[in-house]
């Protein structure tokens, strides 16, 4: 329960202690403080009627007892003062608080990838080594990016505010990757994570109408989200060609493919319309995959990058065959990715080659615990064809063949 509460609400009682308190660590801090106040009393006291407002009151209390013990005369009194009363509307053009936190993390003076994983640390409740899978880095690069994001809003002083109009697209870039992580580290398993994305994301549609892209992140986000309930059976996740499409969501798929369709008549291509059209290709069985694999090619000259590559040879194994696509993503630098071994395997096994080692390699970096189920269940599977394949051999060396002849390997 208390779990779930942090996931559900941390990010918006650090929003709410931020514009209070003016002061990022400290609202961090507090609200931290909080929920190991509730894990302490909660499972004895019982969970009280509005949990997310007992953390913020609570946080708000450890603030002011903080500020009491470490100022000195008049700053002192005022700032405990700030924090006696509630603070004023603030007005503004972002109409949601944890929305709020997001534009002003993602300011420009910080790096793109310290904007977004700042957000996902402030925002998302996610720890720093989830953060860091999500960005294929280590932990410890990922938590010096952090602690560097901090310091320079320390040091520039940069203000919480809400942006105006002028500025929303300058931080439109990170403002949607950081939506779009926060989904990819929830959809899986993590519903309140994902549903909290989508909610972000149309709440971005009504601020932004006229912004193409942002209605591509939210497309992308429905028909990704629509297969939720078919992407696991039993715990182990089930491959796309494999599930139950009459699980899927289909207003979720509806609402996907109309919000595509309305991408397409303004015309100005980007990221995200594009991994949305992708996907709404998938959603119209049987997939068209050269369709798929042109629109690929349109997301690399947009997003340049190795994991879009392995994607595409992905698409390109149903058009021209696992071979071209093995030599195609033999050639990316993707050896921390562990999707990029399983593709190696699966291609490898389509070709009647040895998956072991590419397995192997992807078990050993997967985190999800259902990824490592269906990779450990690979592993298997192609150990126990191996050994097959060794005992038919055995059988042609020694067993006698019609004539009384032996056949050698």
């Amino acid at each position: 329960m208390i779990d779930e509460i942090f996931r559900a609400e941390y990010g918006r009682a650090v929003s709410v202690l931020t514009r209070v308190l003016g002061d990022l660590d400290l609202a961090e801090e507090a609200v931290q403080d909080a929920f190991t106040t509730a894990a302490e009393q909660w499972p004895v006291k019982g969970v009280p009627p509005a949990p997310a407002g007992w953390i913020i009151t609570t946080a708000r209390n450890r603030a002011i007892d903080k500020l009491r013990r470490e100022t000195k005369g008049q700053e002192k009194h005022a700032q405990a003062a700030l924090l006696q009363h509630e603070p004023e509307e603030e007005v503004g053009d972002v109409p949601d608080e944890r929305l709020r936190l997001i534009f002003t993390c993602c300011h420009p003076s910080l790096a793109l990838q310290a904007q977004v994983a700042l957000t996902l640390k402030l925002l998302g409740g996610l720890t720093t080594g989830e953060i860091a899978r999500a960005f294929l880095v280590p932990e410890a690069t990922m938590a010096q990016r952090i602690v560097r994001a901090k310091g320079k809003i320390r040091a520039a002083r940069i203000p919480y505010r809400v942006p105006k109009d002028a500025d929303l697209p300058e931080r439109l870039r990170a403002v949607l990757a950081v939506v779009y992580l926060i989904f990819n580290e929830g959809y899986l398993d993590k519903a309140e994570l994902a549903d909290e994305a989508i909610r972000l994301g149309r709440v971005l549609a009504q601020l932004m109408p006229d912004e193409p892209e942002v209605w591509g992140l939210l497309a992308l986000m429905l028909l990704v989200a629509s297969r939720k309930d078919a992407r696991l059976h039993n715990g182990e996740i089930v491959l796309l060609a494999h599930q139950d499409r009459t699980l899927w969501n289909a207003e979720q798929v509806a609402e996907g493919q109309d919000i595509v369709r309305r991408c397409l008549r303004w015309n100005q291509p980007g990221p995200y319309q594009i991994q949305a059209a992708i996907n709404a290709v998938h959603s119209d069985p049987p997939t068209d995959w050269h369709q798929v694999v042109a629109l690929y090619d349109q997301l690399l000259t947009h997003t340049p990058s190795p994991v879009v590559a392995l994607h595409r040879a992905v698409a390109v194994a149903e058009t021209e065959g696992p071979q071209r696509a093995l030599e195609q993503i033999d050639a990316l630098d993707l050896d921390r990715y562990h999707l990029f071994h399983a593709v190696r395997a699966d291609l490898l096994t389509r070709l009647g080659q040895d998956p072991t080692a590419a397995l192997e390699a992807a078990l050993e970096r997967a985190e999800h615990p259902a990824e490592r189920d269906l990779l450990g269940n690979r592993l298997r599977l192609a150990a126990a064809n191996q050994q097959d394949h060794a005992h038919e051999h055995d059988q042609d060396d020694h067993d006698p063949q019609p004539g009384g002849h032996a056949t050698g390997r």
